[in-house]
């Protein structure tokens, strides 16, 4: 296991694409170790590749992913963000809130936290930096607060875990909302005193005139999470039909109702989506791959018994479990972490008696958390790429954040009704 483990970590330090790094160390230590069964293990690691692949649950990626390549590319963020500015801008820590706020709808139609830092970051930073509010500050809390979007149904981690594990995509959508909720209200707190202590000045209250406008012009928006939460929560929309729904109301939006989409966006949207689809695919497909390999070589029977001890109680399994998805989400790709790690830790944690809507909550949680998390974040990498800003400044005001997620982690931990009220309410429990 050195080899396998010293190529994994060499290749990803040189900068491999994580789908090369994750096939090609299977492969070495494949060719090195077994020889005389490479051929068929070869064979079979194709097969496993193409099986990632097949769930009917993953139709829903590519159209959720579509639907949020069409609201970027059209002014729904900016409408969503100026309705809820015209309510709470006013406050301390107004421009703030209203950047948490706006990352929580918003991923009522992107379910990724990448799209949400470029949708609404793009917007919010030059507002911030110009209410006087330092460029780390704004940095960390767009990259956190991105972290919303993650657990914000439909949640893209959460049709993948769906999928890696057979848990109902339906009820880890519900389980998602109550989490988030939470967390906006957290982190709109800290921004509340952090911006009194900075002194930061007011911004003006907006008019009772103003604020009817910006409904008007923001209400189309907020379909999006009345399509997917009310469609899935009364029965009457599948996950998969909702995202053909959110599709379908993306391009009603846009260019019906905004008139902000042209064709030649909307062509463009379409060809953005089949990029990033084959590129969550692949790494789909590698993870499946990956996790089963580690099956065959009866990985998790060697290690996870005596990493939870000898009956372990709940709590240990959780706390383990947790803290094992946040570091490795904090050096990969969360969709592969999900991947590669559902399988194998799912049957040992629900064993212990913890509840898989639940343990999917927490391992969505960990997932976003570790995204915007040094040293290998995917939220921090995209920042720099969209703002053009050194790494060291867009992590030096995350550890607030990341303190916040942390305790949300332990609350969710020690009241788990918080995550499954609204499905347990649902399915009638």
């Amino acid at each position: 296991m050195t080899l396998f483990a010293s190529t994994l970590v060499s290749m990803l330090l040189f900068g491999f694409p994580f789908m090369v790094t994750l096939l090609g160390s299977l492969i070495l230590y494949i060719y090195v170790y077994m020889p005389d069964f490479a051929p068929r293990l070869m064979m079979t690691m194709v097969q496993q590749v193409i099986t990632g692949l097949t769930p009917p649950a993953l139709v829903c990626v590519p159209m959720f992913i579509l639907a949020a390549s069409l609201v970027t590319s059209g002014e729904s963020a900016g409408r969503l963000i100026r309705m809820i500015k015209t309510f709470v801008g006013h406050l301390p820590g107004g421009l703030p809130i209203t950047a948490n706020a706006s990352c929580t709808l918003f991923g009522a139609v992107s379910g990724s936290t990448q799209a949400t830092v470029a949708a609404i970051g793009g917007t919010m930073r030059p507002m911030l930096l110009e209410a006087g509010y330092k460029s780390s500050f704004t940095l960390g809390l767009i990259i956190n607060a991105s972290d919303i979007a993650f657990l914000i149904p439909p949640s893209i981690g959460f049709i993948v875990y769906g999928v890696a594990t057979s848990t109902s995509i339906g009820a880890l959508f519900l389980a998602g909302i109550l989490p988030g909720l939470m967390i906006l209200v957290m982190f709109s707190t800290y921004c509340y005193f952090y911006s009194k202590a900075k002194k930061i000045k007011l911004l003006p209250k907006a008019s009772r005139a103003e604020r009817i406008a910006s409904i008007k012009d923001g209400l189309p928006v907020m379909g999006f999470p009345v399509i997917v939460v009310g469609g899935i929560y009364t029965g009457v929309l599948s996950p998969t039909e909702a995202a053909a729904a959110s599709v379908l109301y993306a391009l009603f939006v846009e260019m019906v109702i905004y008139k902000s989409l042209p064709l030649r966006k909307v062509v463009d949207a379409f060809l953005q989506t089949g990029v990033i689809t084959g590129v969550v695919f692949i790494l789909v497909g590698a993870g499946q791959a990956f996790s089963w390999m580690i099956g065959f070589l009866q990985l998790p029977q060697k290690f996870l018994p005596p990493l939870f001890g000898p009956d372990p109680s709940m709590l240990r399994v959780m706390l383990i479990t947790v803290i094992v998805y946040f570091v490795a989400c904090m050096f990969v790709d969360p969709i592969v972490a999900i991947f590669v790690l559902s399988p194998i830790f799912q049957p040992y944690v629900v064993s212990a008696g913890v509840n898989p809507i639940l343990l999917g909550t927490l391992v969505t949680l960990q997932c976003a958390i570790g995204s915007a998390t040094p040293p290998f974040g995917c939220d921090i990498f995209t920042a720099q790429l969209i703002f053009r800003r050194p790494y060291l400044e867009v992590i030096g005001h995350s550890l607030p954040f990341l303190l916040i997620l942390i305790l949300a982690t332990i609350i969710l931990m020690m009241f788990p009704s918080i995550a499954l009220f609204i499905p347990n309410l649902a399915m009638g429990n």
